[in-house]
């Protein structure tokens, strides 16, 4: 299953600063933990955070459901990061946007978040909570307050602002500060002296109640755990705690309902004061019981048995069960193991790698590497080569003069690959136009990153993990880097057929579409030049005659497309130079074709080298044709439909968006041999519009990655 792990790092990612901030956060260690397990699970996990951005990038990972495919999830660890009522405003956003979620609805959350409505809803169903006030300023009266109280905010949790008091001017000083730096009422609680329990409830419908936990308060009745507490010196847990059997029950029970009555939903704790009657009072509910790993959630969770991986899987699946109504279990989880999965593996590694792909794509992007640009391709050909040596490939180069040099790199001594991966250097922009790298939000941007320079990191990356992994000496790999992708293989084409004809399969590290489109056909092309003058005339007329020839020369060629059968003719070019005052006609025009199938170049090809004889008045004119095809097409054999079948297969596995598509762009894996099966798209899900502009959805890298490695450790069974 697609999780999106949403939490709140960015504070500044809001239009305005604006209402009470935030001071509750999960540290970004626990998040890439929580990450972790999930990816133990069999999931695969995106990171996003909770800002003004946040619904862009969880379309970006989470797309809309067709039918027959499969939900993701968010697991939300957003906190909020400002305002009122800051646990309901990303549930609040999913609901509106039809997307499952962990924990609590909005409602359930606003209720829990907010101690006095808690407290009324407590009292109005029988369950035992500590009298109260309400102080909006500390100028109010406060003679009948039955002393010693606990002052709070009314609406925060992890013990901010907590202060026992027991007198009236104490008191004053403490509402005022709960006023004045929370923006809120104060809470004012009846304090219980005693001891401090914890219960934490996982589930639905069974709802598991886990045992209760106590707060070491170290014999003292009037301790209490400040915020301070927790994040600095955490006091010490005691579970099971060692109290009588029946008054464990009793405070379960108590849990149970406060659970259900609040309306609450898969995971939360209910804490508890014992008073030194033996009395038990509710003193609040976290609707978001935190998964720190010296919290009480956690702690209680391990006395049944959880790992943190497991719990975290737990609570996953437990919202899979209530909203698609079937039993969902991550895996085997929940029994003790040490063994991890091969993508589990990969994916954590590439997780903690993110941040050396990201600074790797920035370097290669921000190198101009224009086709002429021999210095620019000849720079990310050394970049590649210093990072393929550290993987142990060796290398072999062939110089070029009119383009960068052509590179090979193998990880074996045989003469035969199991794969053979293609990638290009080249690209069309030169320095003037070139795109430097950016990023917003889980996109980048840049010249090159999706058409070329983001599958070279993919292919790193994958690599990388591979060795990782240790089952990178276990794959013979061949990887052809060119640099004349943008001139039709003009210098590679021999090299490619070679080596690919000793290859098992072909892979290709271009692009795909963002919506997960991998590459299994691509159109041939030929490019023709027309040119066209008038001769001689007989009057100044015979200049509109001429040029209407041309005219019609060009529609007739466009009209030979036939799309049921792949081909496409269109100008490219055209352009007319004429004068009727003194009789002079000059015409061009490039005419671009794209073909599917090579049975059916030589008839198109024929056909229209005979456009000259479509001509009248030839005496009078003077046409000329050139050129022909440039590059063949990848069309789809019986292999390469196989091969793309493992990929989708594999991609439903790795919970992997992966269809195949027809692209009508040519590239140089065209050029192999057509015997070999061969996928293109290995690199990240972008786009490019036709003014070359470009970006790759980042979170792909990785997920590319993950495929190419599983592809890669398949072709080795073949």
């Amino acid at each position: 299953m697609r999780v999106a792990i949403i939490y709140n790092e960015d504070r500044s990612g809001v239009i305005n600063t604006f209402g009470m901030q935030n001071k509750e956060t999960y540290s970004s260690k626990i998040v890439k933990k929580v990450a972790s397990s999930l990816e133990k699970g069999g999931h695969n996990v995106e990171i996003i955070d909770g800002n003004m951005n946040v619904i862009d990038n969880i379309r970006n990972f989470l797309p809309r459901v067709k039918e027959g495919e499969k939900f993701g999830l968010v697991f939300n660890m957003a906190y909020g990061i400002q305002g009122e009522s800051r646990y309901t405003h990303i549930p609040a956003m999913l609901e509106m946007l039809g997307i499952p979620y962990v924990g609590s609805s909005p409602s359930g959350h606003a209720i829990a978040l907010d101690k006095v409505i808690t407290k009324i809803i407590l009292q109005k169903n029988n369950i035992p909570t500590p009298d109260f006030w309400t102080f909006s300023s500390s100028d109010e009266d406060m003679e009948n307050i039955d002393f010693p109280v606990i002052v709070k905010p009314k609406m925060e949790s992890v013990s901010f602002g907590l202060r026992v008091v027991d007198n009236v001017e104490d008191l004053r000083d403490a509402v005022d500060f709960i006023v004045s730096e929370f923006k809120q009422q104060a809470l004012v609680e009846k304090f219980i002296r005693g001891r401090e329990f914890a219960v934490g409830l996982l589930g639905n419908d069974p709802v598991e109640i886990f045992p209760v936990l106590e707060i070491d308060l170290e014999g003292d009745p009037d301790a209490i755990q400040t915020v301070e507490d927790k994040l600095k010196k955490p006091k010490a847990k005691i579970c099971p705690a060692d109290i009588p059997e029946e008054l464990s029950r009793v405070m379960k029970d108590i849990s149970l309902k406060v659970f259900k009555v609040l309306g609450l939903r898969d995971f939360a704790r209910v804490d508890i004061r014992l008073d030194e009657e033996g009395n038990a009072y509710v003193l609040e509910v976290n609707s978001m019981a935190s998964l720190g790993a010296n919290g009480s959630y956690v702690n209680a969770a391990d006395k049944c048995g959880y790992t943190f991986t497991s719990l975290v899987n737990r609570i996953l699946d437990v919202a899979a069960n209530r909203y698609f109504a079937e039993e969902f279990s991550s895996s085997s989880l929940y029994e003790k193991t040490t063994k991890v999965d091969l993508p589990a593996r990969l994916r954590g590694y590439f997780r903690n790698n993110n941040q050396n792909t990201q600074r790797l794509l920035e370097e290669l992007v921000n190198i101009n590497s224009h086709v002429k640009n021999i210095n620019g391709i000849n720079r990310v050909g050394n970049i590649m080569k210093s990072k393929l040596s550290d993987l142990g490939f060796s290398q072999e180069i062939f110089s070029q003069s009119e383009v960068g040099n052509i590179m090979f790199f193998t990880n074996t001594q045989s003469e035969t690959y199991d794969c053979l991966i293609i990638g290009n250097l080249d690209n069309i922009k030169g320095l003037g136009e070139h795109d430097y790298f950016s990023s917003s939000d889980h996109k980048y941007f840049g010249s090159g990153v999706w058409e070329n320079k983001g599958g070279l990191s993919v292919m790193l990356l994958a690599l990388k993990g591979l060795k990782y992994s240790r089952l990178l000496g276990k794959v013979k790999i061949g990887i052809l880097l060119t640099t004349d992708d943008t001139m039709k293989g003009s210098y590679s084409r021999r090299i490619i057929k070679d080596k690919s004809s000793v290859s098992k399969a072909v892979l290709g590290l271009h692009g795909a579409y963002k919506d997960g489109g991998m590459v299994t056909t691509r159109s041939g092309s030929a490019l023709y030049h027309l040119e066209m003058t008038l001769k001689s005339f007989t009057d100044n007329s015979d200049v509109a005659m001429a040029s209407a020839q041309f005219a019609k020369i060009i529609g007739d060629l466009s009209k030979m497309t036939d799309s049921e059968k792949g081909i496409i003719i269109a100008p490219k070019k055209a352009s007319m130079d004429t004068n009727i005052s003194e009789p002079f006609v000059r015409c061009e025009a490039q005419i671009s074709v794209k073909y599917r199938n090579s049975d059916t170049f030589e008839n198109i090809d024929a056909r229209i080298r005979k456009a000259a004889s479509a001509l009248k008045s030839k005496k009078m004119l003077e046409f000329q044709i050139e050129g022909g095809r440039k590059r063949s097409p990848m069309e789809y054999s019986e292999a390469s439909q196989s091969l793309m079948e493992n990929i989708i297969e594999l991609g439903e596995k790795l919970d992997i968006k992966v269809s195949g598509e027809h692209r009508w762009s040519s590239a140089n894996i065209a050029l192999s041999d057509s015997t070999k099966p061969m996928i293109d798209g290995f690199g990240p899900n972008g786009f490019k519009d036709r003014k070359g502009n470009e970006y790759i959805l980042s979170h792909t890298i990785s997920e590319k990655a993950l495929l190419l490695a599983m592809t890669l450790k398949e072709l080795t069974n073949l």
